[in-house]
C-alpha cells in the first residue's frame, strides 16, 4: 500500500470513543487502509471512513503549484481495543 511517510502518517488524533484519524496517499483504498490498520497495530476495526483532500495552492516567486493530494482516514474500533501512542522521536 503507498502511503505518506511509511505507509502512515507519523501522528494520529483521537476523535471520539475508539474513533482515531489519520492522513494516508490519496491512491489507497479504503480495504488497503482498513486491512493494513488491522494487522499493523493489531486491532479490529468495525467502521471505516475516508474522503480525499486536495493539496493546497502554493507559490514560490513566479512559480506557482501545489502540495500533493491525500485521503483522510476516520477509523472507529471495536470496544475494548485501542491505538497506543507513538514514541517520539529523539532528534
Amino acid at each position: 500500500m503507498k502511503s505518506k511517510n511509511c505507509i502512515y502518517r507519523q501522528k494520529y488524533s483521537v476523535i471520539g470513543e475508539n474513533q482515531y484519524t489519520s492522513n494516508v496517499e490519496s491512491g489507497s483504498t479504503r480495504i488497503e487502509i482498513k486491512h493494513w490498520v488491522e494487522l499493523f497495530f493489531c486491532v479490529r476495526v468495525i467502521a471505516m471512513n475516508s474522503h480525499r483532500l486536495r493539496g493546497k495552492a502554493r507559490r514560490m516567486g513566479p512559480i506557482t503549484g501545489q502540495t500533493m493530494h491525500y485521503r483522510r482516514m476516520i477509523i472507529t474500533l471495536q470496544p475494548g481495543y485501542s491505538i497506543p501512542p507513538l514514541k517520539k522521536k529523539r532528534t
